[in-house]
């Protein structure tokens, strides 16, 4: 949308969760009514899956870019959240979660098999070279989706129109996008592989 990215991630059942960037408007959707709301959400959603109602509460907050300059410390390390804030454009956050608690148990479990203690600093280290690309790229990557998406300027508009329509012709560059957007993208750990972190 021109003000911000709606995006719909589906739920089991017949429900979503909905991310809704409104910057200028996102105090007045607050306060609305519920019947209100539901009304300028429609517009938004639509009515393909029915008649609208909220399950839960409404809550806004900032949305800004946050990357921890370093994910290890002292026997101390950084995961999820934690390490990370970015865009909630496509449900990116927890995929970059997962890897990154994913990532540390297999180092970790790496390393005791080598006679290290857990939080051995090369453990560490292990873990931060593996995490820190891929979540600075997807970082990235969302910050480029937002801009792209959230302008009504006419070229950009073109752009991006000609964009997806490739993607959905071209099957190789559709299945890319659908493997990196499910997080199966890049040097997953064995966890997210399906495969046992035992020698």
């Amino acid at each position: 949308m021109p003000n911000g990215p709606f995006a719909i991630l589906p739920l089991k059942g017949n429900r979503s969760n909905i991310v809704w960037a409104e910057p200028r408007a996102a105090d007045a959707l607050l306060k609305m009514n519920e019947a209100d709301f539901l009304s300028e959400l429609t517009k938004r959603f639509g009515t393909f899956l029915g008649e609208l109602s909220l399950e839960g509460p409404r809550f806004g907050y900032p949305l800004s870019l946050q990357m921890a300059e370093r994910m290890i410390d002292q026997r101390v390390c950084l995961a999820g959240d934690s390490a990370h804030g970015i865009h909630p454009l496509a449900g990116q956050g927890l995929n970059l979660g997962l890897k990154d608690c994913a990532a540390l148990a297999e180092c970790i479990a790496d390393g005791v098999a080598l006679g290290l203690d857990p939080g051995d600093v090369s453990i560490l280290e292990r873990y931060q070279r593996w995490r820190q690309f891929d979540n600075v790229t997807m970082a990235l990557g969302m910050e480029f989706f937002d801009k792209l998406f959230s302008n009504d300027i006419k070229p950009l508009r073109a752009a991006r129109t000609l964009e997806a329509c490739a993607v959905n012709a071209v099957g190789p560059a559709r299945r890319f996008f659908m493997k990196y957007a499910g997080g199966g993208a890049g040097d997953l750990p064995k966890l997210l592989r399906g495969e046992s972190l035992a020698a």
